[in-house]
């Protein structure tokens, strides 16, 4: 079993597009208004809209910017690059700015429009980098 992908169900379809796109580096593929998709090497994270809750069952399905659980993860080359590149339009999402975690990665922790936890590491320690060799 493969772990494919991560969905955002939101109302803010295109502010959610273009904070992924620009943290990510990444161009989102749009299938359709309500739906699209940023692949990375390893997984996918598509965003749909709220219309498309009616494929799964209506709308008590999910419900948007309800998240307090997940932080999605993006590995990226050097974060704190990525951190001095976009810290303009990242400064009203920043929960905290590069830090070196315990476990060897130096993350950047943001909030999505929709108020979801992102972080951006990058591996420094030679354990982490090791793990992450062939990622």
């Amino acid at each position: 079993m493969n772990l494919m992908s991560i969905r955002i169900i939101t109302s803010k379809v295109e502010e959610l597009i273009n904070f992924y796109e620009q943290v990510t580096g990444l161009t989102a593929i749009r299938y359709t208004p309500d739906f699209a998709e940023i692949k990375t090497k390893t997984a996918t994270l598509a965003i749909g809209s709220t219309q498309t809750l009616q494929f799964f069952g209506g709308n008590s399905v999910a419900q948007p910017a309800h998240n307090r659980s997940v932080i999605i993860e993006f590995m990226v080359d050097d974060v704190q690059q990525r951190f001095e590149k976009l810290s303009a339009f990242l400064k009203d999402c920043i929960v905290q700015e590069p830090t070196t975690m315990p476990w060897g990665n130096k993350s950047l922790l943001l909030r999505d429009p929709d108020g979801n936890l992102v972080n951006l590491f990058t591996p420094v320690t030679p354990e982490a980098i090791l793990k992450f060799k062939n990622s």
